[in-house]
């Protein structure tokens, strides 16, 4: 088995898990800043929608790590430095295939761009705060990015 197919599976027994125990998932929604100050966003393959990168925490794994991780299968980017807590965002209704809790942080980051994981990630592209895609973006992400450049520390 590959090692992609592994963690998939992983994340899809995850995802079974929460549903048959009805606990919310634990997740993770970074705001990855490059040096020149761009914010890197992700279009998903699933819903076709612009999003921030992240996903669910693994069994055995902190926040920090699953940034970290989420990063580098998404965007190829490198974690340099977790910045700051943009909030943490709970409503069940948030993410559509489950009911998951989602924590968002400001990261810095350098590295090329280039998606691991290319089962989710459809493009990757890079962003000025003035010149962010103005369609709706996955899951709750649009009030994510808006929180985040409203300077908010959210809890919701």
């Amino acid at each position: 088995m590959t090692i992609q197919f592994t963690r998939n599976l992983w994340r899809f027994g995850q995802t079974v898990l929460g549903v048959i125990f009805r606990h919310p998932i634990p997740g993770t929604s970074i705001v990855p800043i490059l040096p020149d100050g761009r914010i890197v966003l992700i279009r998903r393959r699933d819903d076709g929608c612009w999003s921030l990168p992240g996903g669910m925490v693994d069994w055995g794994e902190n926040i920090p790590d699953t940034i970290k991780r989420e990063l580098k299968e998404e965007t190829g980017l490198n974690l340099v430095k977790i910045r700051r807590l943009v909030g943490v965002y709970s409503a069940p209704d948030r993410d559509p295939r489950i009911h998951s809790i989602c924590v968002v942080v400001e990261v810095d980051v350098d590295g090329d761009m280039q998606a691991e994981d290319t089962l989710e990630v459809m493009e990757i592209q890079a962003f000025t705060p003035d010149s962010l895609p103005s369609e709706k973006m996955s899951h709750d992400h649009t009030r994510q990015l808006q929180d985040y450049l409203n300077g908010l520390t959210t809890l919701a």
